[in-house]
C-alpha cells in the first residue's frame, strides 16, 4: 500500500511538472510566416480519407529546415502511409506536435529537441507526393479540453487537436 501511495504521488508530481512548463511556440520551418499557410485549413473539410484536416500545412522550398516548434523529446521518427517521413514530438503542456511529409528527417526517438532545432527539411512524402513542398504541423492535447468541442464534423475531436495558427510566434 505504501508503494502505492508513492507510485501515486510520483506520477501527479510528474503530470503536473508537464503541465507548469513553460510553452512558447515557434513557426516550424525556417524563414516561414503566417503568410506561408492558409489560416482556415485548421478543421478544413472535407479532407479525403480522416474526413477533417486537423493541423496546418507551412508551405516552401523543397529542402527548407523544418525546426521544432517548441522543446521536448522525440516519440517517433520514421515513416507512416500518409504522412510520409514524419516526427513525433512530445512537448510541454502534454501536447504532441506531428510534423509529416519531410523530405528529409535528422531525429531519432529519445533525443531531446530545444525549440527551433531542426528536424528534417520540407518535402512532398506519403499521400502529399507530387504537390508543393510544406509540413503538415498538428497539435494534439494529451488533457482533454472539453470546452472546444464543437458540432462540426468531428467536432468532438476538438477536445485533443489544437489550432497551431492561433499559437505561433513569428
Amino acid at each position: 500500500m505504501r508503494y502505492l501511495k508513492y507510485l501515486l504521488f510520483v506520477v501527479t508530481f510528474i503530470i503536473l511538472i508537464g503541465l507548469l512548463l513553460p510553452e512558447k511556440l515557434r513557426i516550424p520551418v525556417r524563414g516561414a510566416s503566417a503568410h506561408d499557410w492558409h489560416q482556415e485549413t485548421f478543421w478544413y473539410e472535407p479532407w479525403v480519407s480522416s474526413g477533417v484536416h486537423k493541423g496546418i500545412d507551412i508551405f516552401g522550398k523543397k529542402g527548407t529546415d523544418v525546426l521544432s516548434a517548441s522543446d521536448g523529446v522525440v516519440l517517433f521518427s520514421g515513416q507512416f502511409n500518409k504522412g510520409g517521413r514524419v516526427v513525433i514530438v512530445l512537448g510541454p503542456k502534454w501536447r504532441i506536435h506531428y510534423y509529416a511529409h519531410l523530405e528529409s528527417v535528422i531525429t531519432h526517438a529519445g533525443q531531446w529537441l530545444s525549440s527551433g532545432q531542426p528536424i528534417g527539411t520540407l518535402g512532398d512524402t506519403g499521400n502529399a507526393k507530387g504537390k508543393p513542398a510544406h509540413v503538415h504541423y498538428s497539435i494534439l492535447s494529451l488533457i482533454p479540453l472539453p470546452w472546444l468541442v464543437t458540432f462540426e464534423t468531428q467536432g468532438w475531436k476538438k477536445m485533443f487537436y489544437l489550432d497551431p495558427s492561433k499559437a505561433l510566434v513569428e
